[in-house]
């Protein structure tokens, strides 16, 4: 990494030392090959200091890696990078493409298990675990890197449809900014109904973390009312924040945080590793994204640590519509998002 300093980043100091910024950052757009992965367009982000990140256009404009300083901070799943096509829908098949990855969005009308609903159209409709939202590509997809007033800034953006005949017709337009010099960046995401009719929502930022960062030792660090989603989660609560060792055939704890926000509104939590004296955090509008959920899964060979945002709890449209807590999007009514992500060194853990 760089020297850390405000004249490290000018555009006249670095352009005097080098023949082309992506000596030292940019973006770089191109398309995956090989096995299932093939055809999946993907950009890959360099801010300079020390965050790189890679955004799929190709898988819903999620990220799949994600480093600092060369260390991981991502989980990836045995699956792997999936193209779209091998989508399965029905039931769990929805983890057949589930490359975790350092996000992977659930929705749009459905974020929690597999369920049904009888559409007025349509009739019986079963909605699949998570939706279908991170396997739909991008269109409009848009890079841009360059100088401008306020530093070198890198910017990918994507338009994903979710429509059926005689059904919904939604858009989710997500906006990626990074800017160099800086270890962070900044998502934006509107979603617009196009419908004659309201529709659904249900949107979950699915973080998901890994090794190294994730490991015995490492510490959810956020301030929050926690509830256990079920008995096999109260077991553990007392031990919620605090990450141990992977033990096989561990199962799933999953916890509900009502996070307070600070007095701007904002919400925040992160995950820290004091071995490594690295932690990443997330910042977030609790008026947009009311919703915190950790996914604590710590077993043997699926080790990952889940930080999720959202409108709502993971727990499938059917639940959220009989307890009268599922989000309805008028007609051409927009919902915008906005999520921050970034390092956090070991001054700077409290």
């Amino acid at each position: 990494m760089m020297r850390d300093n405000a004249d490290t980043w000018n555009k006249s100091y670095l352009m005097s030392r080098v023949g082309d910024i992506s000596q030292i950052a940019g973006v770089r757009r191109y398309t995956l090959s090989g096995g299932m992965t093939s055809g999946v367009e993907a950009v890959d982000i360099r801010t300079g200091a020390g965050l790189n990140f890679t955004v799929l256009p190709g898988r819903g404009m999620d990220i799949a890696w994600a480093d600092y300083n060369s260390i991981p901070l991502a989980f990836i799943s045995q699956t792997g990078i999936t193209a779209p096509q091998y989508y399965e829908e029905e039931g769990k098949g929805w983890l057949r493409g589930f490359f975790g990855g350092l996000l992977t969005t659930c929705g749009l009308l459905n974020a929690g298990p597999p369920c049904e609903e009888n559409h007025p159209v349509l009739g019986l409709r079963r909605h699949g675990q998570h939706g279908r939202i991170a396997h739909i590509p991008a269109e409009n997809v848009n890079v841009f890197a360059d100088w401008t007033d306020d530093g070198y800034i890198m910017t990918v953006s994507g338009r994903m449809r979710e429509a059926c005949m005689f059904g919904e017709n939604l858009t989710l337009t997500r906006t990626i900014t990074a800017k160099l010099g800086e270890s962070r960046f900044m998502l934006t995401d509107t979603v617009e109904n196009h419908a004659p009719e309201p529709s659904p929502l249900m949107l979950l930022y699915h973080f998901n973390f890994g090794y190294p960062l994730l490991d015995e030792g490492s510490e959810l660090i956020c301030d929050s009312a926690v509830t256990p989603r079920d008995a096999a989660a109260a077991k553990h609560i007392a031990d919620c924040y605090r990450m141990e060792q992977p033990m096989k055939g561990r199962p799933e704890e999953v916890f509900f945080h009502d996070l307070r926000p600070r007095p701007d509104g904002k919400a925040y939590a992160a995950l820290v590793n004091h071995r490594l004296g690295l932690g990443a955090y997330l910042q977030f509008d609790k008026r947009e994204l009311g919703c915190f959920t950790q996914w604590k899964q710590l077993g043997s060979g699926a080790y990952v640590l889940g930080l999720e945002p959202g409108n709502c709890h993971p727990l499938s449209q059917t639940k959220l519509r009989e307890a009268g807590h599922l989000e309805w999007l008028e007609p051409e009514q927009k919902r915008c998002f906005h999520i921050e992500f970034g390092i956090l060194e070991k001054d700077k853990f409290n």
